[in-house]
């Protein structure tokens, strides 16, 4: 075992026989980071990283340029990083695609979690599913700013029948971390509704990903 990944009790063997949740952020992000750097250990370098960004949003969501800088680690260390937050969104995806997202929104809630908290601007995405409400497709349909003007209708229609989709979920990020919904937000929900409802496809959910607890417009009766 690297001894430079040691600060304390041994990260990994506390994992082996506690289970991850058991684990500090530190601990957690000094596994990824395996080694330290002179005269420091993975540990004090993950607490490091973890105090100068502030978060893990900021942490995660961080371009290589701005991590190297901060941290003084290559971009290999980066790349580990970078590696294992797209191992959990693929993991979402698999899930739902596999599982049942109407009867398991939790499961929607992380996966769009983890593939939408890390950007600094506004993602929108789309979950195709069939008639058992079972995902067949994820799509990031615009980047930049949610509105009338970046979300057209008639493309969402299109790729719906594409896919041959029966019902629709949404969702988006708030960099700002706030997650009540916009004017914007309400309206476009409201015409993507209006438009699918019209080649008979079901909108269930939109859900607003920031800090804490994404927004669920179904849960408060916005669909």
């Amino acid at each position: 075992m690297d001894k430079s990944l040691i600060g304390g009790e041994n990260p990994i063997k506390k994992l082996l026989k506690r289970g991850s949740t058991a684990l500090t952020d530190a601990e957690l992000l000094a596994i990824f980071l395996r080694t330290g750097t002179k005269g420091k250990s993975a540990i004090d370098q993950a607490q490091e990283l973890l105090a100068a960004f502030g978060s893990w949003k900021a942490l995660l969501g961080a371009d290589q340029k701005d991590f190297t800088a901060v941290s003084g680690l290559s971009g290999v260390k980066y790349a580990q990083i970078q590696a294992g937050l797209e191992m959990v969104k693929r993991h979402y995806q698999e899930v739902l695609e596999r599982g049942n997202a109407l009867t398991n929104p939790d499961m929607m809630r992380a996966y769009l979690s983890a593939h939408l908290r890390g950007y600094g601007y506004e993602v929108f995405v789309c979950l195709f599913m069939d008639n058992q409400h079972r995902v067949i497709q994820v799509e990031e349909l615009s980047r930049g700013t949610i509105d009338g003007a970046s979300i057209y209708p008639r493309e969402v229609v299109k790729r719906a029948l594409y896919h041959n989709a029966k019902a629709l979920s949404f969702g988006h990020n708030h960099p700002s971390g706030i997650c009540e919904p916009s004017m914007a937000d309400k309206q476009i929900t409201e015409k993507l509704k209006q438009a699918l409802a019209l080649v008979d496809i079901r909108v269930l959910d939109h859900f607003i990903i920031g800090d804490g607890q994404p927004y669920s417009f179904a849960e408060h009766g916005l669909i």
